[in-house]
């Protein structure tokens, strides 16, 4: 047809940046986001880092992307420091999921304040405990694990204490894993939500789930040349994945999530002007 691969390639460039820059222009002044899912994405040697918000509705929005791996505190503190300035409001008090990143956490203190919940990733707790255990134990921790976080809160965080004592003689790296972010990991438990949020609240699922649809759409490409590529090629794959989002499992009792959360925002401004 007279077509060159360099005519093709040059427009799909094109293409690919302006969806990235009408990523990075969207607005989310109107939504009234309760829950905000971040976690990263490897692509050869690159690391791209995706914020997923749910809203009170359950509806999931693509908040955006951004260069760097989630252990890099800066990356993500631009990440979310761009999405204030595109219209998410820092004071309204959010549910935050997270993978464990230390630097996760730490970007959500100085962007969102320290109030804001965050929930650890059961599964990639699961994950790095069970990669500390030998196999003839695995079974039966992870059981015992599944079993604590299904509790109360205080009776929760005891059993796996119990848990982590028993461990100490035998697989002392296992137990200090199991022990890291403890209190995170039972954060949806203290703050009584539904329990029919709990599969959606618990891990990153929400959001690897979206990844899944940006690697099927990336797995042809066998040499990332530069950053300003994976961007732009996670970016339409995103927003094609997109699409497809459907609404939260649990979604009708988000409004119990919004009030828990709404009461706490409520009991911070009484203890600050308590302390005034």
């Amino acid at each position: 047809m007279g077509v060159s691969k360099s005519s093709v390639s040059r427009e799909t460039i094109v293409a690919a940046e302006k969806e990235l820059e009408g990523l990075t222009k969207r607005r989310f002044d109107q939504l009234d986001l309760v829950i905000i899912y971040v976690d990263g994405m490897v692509f050869g040697n690159h690391h791209v880092i995706g914020a997923i918000g749910v809203d009170a509705e359950g509806h999931k929005h693509l908040l955006g992307i951004q260069e760097g791996a989630t252990e890099n505190a800066a990356a993500v503190k631009d990440l979310l420091g761009r999405l204030v300035e595109q219209g998410v409001d820092p004071k309204r008090m959010r549910l935050f999921v997270i993978d464990g990143s230390k630097a996760l956490r730490t970007a959500i203190n100085a962007v969102f304040g320290m109030d804001n919940p965050v929930q650890r990733c059961r599964q990639h707790k699961l994950r790095n405990v069970m990669e500390r255990l030998p196999q003839d134990q695995k079974d039966q921790v992870k059981s015992l694990m599944k079993a604590a976080w299904r509790l109360g809160h205080k009776e929760g965080v005891a059993k796996i204490r119990k848990l982590s004592e028993w461990l100490e003689r035998e697989c002392p790296a296992a137990a200090a894993s199991l022990l890291e972010g403890l209190e995170e990991c039972f954060t949806i438990n203290r703050m009584n939500v539904p329990a029919s949020l709990h599969r959606c609240l618990a891990t990153t699922n929400l959001i690897k789930s979206p990844h899944a649809g940006v690697r099927m759409r990336t797995n042809r490409v066998s040499r990332w040349k530069d950053a300003g590529m994976v961007q732009r090629w996670v970016a339409s794959a995103f927003l094609a994945t997109e699409k497809s989002f459907r609404r939260i499992m649990g979604y009708k009792d988000l409004w119990a999530l919004k009030t828990i959360l709404d009461a706490k925002v409520e009991e911070a401004v009484a203890s600050k002007e308590k302390v005034a």
